[in-house]
């Protein structure tokens, strides 16, 4: 469906529509000034008005098709199907050869997840345009409804079809390129890439995706290179900024990198992103007051940025001043009391600290929030330990072998709490399966229990155990 261009006359007759609104005086419009009305309407995602003008619109023209296409449209954005459906029975009726029509029942029937038949549905639409813009919008939703069922190499060849028609259209490129890496085929991207630039040299777009392949890649110079053209191209492309900066720092260039984050800060409105690259970048150089100092301009841009507050509980890590390392992971908690990687830093600070209690309750609240990491299991039963919760410290233990089986710091370890707690032969058992498993490992029960370690039962086992071996 086609719709003409939003010019002053369109700008009169929203702001005659709007001011009818305030005023509740019925004003007439011709068809085609309600059709550029709700055309601009939708595409600005102003829905509520949308539907108004449709409304009104259909009183003054209840014969337009064009505006009963809208309605429809209306129906299928509030899912109302049924209405929409029986809307377009009436019109097909009218008009059978009306492309749009099929392209309105195309979405309804991927609403229903019917993505063959809403296929087969826009391939009739297809037959029945008259121009190349309307066959790249259909081969757009072709490609859509193919991604929708992940069947990216048909989706592919669509959005192709599309943009060798709209060279423009950076929507579909977008969609090619996220094909091609699905399907891993990042070499071929780069091919695909390059013989689109032949013909669109000063394409930003197909520059900066072009320079992400051989990021992923690791081939650093020619994604550099890439990412220097889509500036050439573009240079106030923020993003192309933002990666040439990646690049920099994986080159260790980063007084560059930090010129290129600049940059960016400079173009737009600071980014947690930039700030947080320039932090790790002056941290690198041993600049470590500007390195903090972004940091923490990092947390106040954006406090939901895990990665600024972990940036920070790190470098005071590094720093081995435990006590501000634990007060700023604190207060990320109190932000966010649910990401493991707050906990499990918590948990690692207070052990370093020697707050056993709190590094327990800082590993359980991990291993709580999914983190079965095998460290982190063993952490906490080291914790309890500690704190001669041996119990406690076993049934962790067996929860963790179901995840980790046959695995020997665990069995020396439950080894070590059994012959505290006496129980003789599951402690035999599990020194047994430990040895059996790594013989080298039997320094955990010297370290965690030195009394056990010295007895001599448990001596006679390990030498006998070496023996055997050889």
């Amino acid at each position: 469906m086609e719709f003409s261009q939003h010019d002053d006359d369109n700008n009169y007759s929203l702001t005659k529509f709007e001011s009818m609104l305030k005023t509740n005086n019925v004003l007439f419009f011709d068809s085609s000034e309600f059709e550029n009305i709700i055309q601009f309407y939708f595409e600005n995602g102003r829905i509520a008005l949308a539907k108004k003008a449709v409304k009104l619109g259909l009183e003054q023209h209840p014969s337009s098709i064009i505006l009963k296409l809208f309605h429809v449209e209306i129906y299928i954005l509030e899912d109302k199907l049924p209405q929409a459906e029986k809307l377009l029975d009436e019109l097909y009726i009218l008009e059978p050869s009306n492309e749009e029509i099929y392209i309105q029942k195309a979405s309804i029937l991927s609403k229903r997840d019917e993505h063959e038949k809403a296929i087969d549905t826009l391939k009739i639409a297809l037959n029945l345009t008259d121009s190349d813009e309307d066959d790249a919008d259909l081969f757009a939703l072709i490609g859509m409804e193919y991604l929708f069922m992940d069947q990216f190499e048909n989706a592919k060849t669509y959005f192709i079809k599309c943009l060798e028609l709209d060279f423009e259209d950076y929507s579909a490129l977008y969609n090619i390129i996220y094909c091609f890496e699905f399907l891993d085929l990042n070499e071929e991207a780069i091919d695909f890439l390059n013989r689109y630039l032949d013909e669109n040299p000063y394409c930003e777009v197909a520059w900066h995706q072009l320079g992400k392949q051989y990021f992923t890649l690791k081939d650093y110079p020619k994604a550099l290179a890439a990412f220097e053209f889509a500036i050439i191209s573009d240079d106030t492309f923020v993003g192309a900024y933002l990666e040439k900066g990646k690049v920099l720092e994986k080159m260790k260039k980063y007084d560059e990198a930090i010129e290129n984050y600049n940059v960016t800060l400079a173009l737009d409105e600071p980014t947690s992103f930039a700030l947080l690259r320039i932090g790790n970048c002056y941290e690198k150089l041993g600049s470590d007051d500007l390195a903090v100092q972004y940091y923490f301009k990092t947390v106040h841009e954006d406090p939901l940025l895990d990665k600024g507050w972990i940036s920070i509980t790190r470098f005071y890590n590094k720093k081995k001043d435990y006590h501000k390392a634990l007060y700023y992971i604190n207060k990320a908690i109190n932000i966010d009391g649910d990401n493991v990687m707050y906990w499990k830093l918590y948990a690692q600070i207070n052990h370093r600290l020697n707050f056993i209690e709190e590094a327990e309750r800082g590993y359980k609240k991990t291993l709580d929030l999914g983190n079965y990491e095998l460290e982190t299991w063993l952490a906490r039963a080291d914790a309890l330990i500690g704190l001669g919760e041996y119990e406690a410290s076993a049934f962790n233990l067996i929860q963790a072998a179901e995840f980790y089986p046959e695995t020997a710091e665990i069995e020396y370890r439950l080894a070590g709490i059994y012959y505290t707690l006496l129980e003789n032969e599951k402690g035999h058992y599990h020194l047994k399966n430990g040895l059996l498993l790594d013989s080298e490992f039997h320094f955990i029960l010297q370290e965690l229990f030195p009394l056990i370690a010295d007895h001599q039962m448990v001596v006679n086992i390990i030498s006998n155990s070496k023996k055997a071996s050889k």
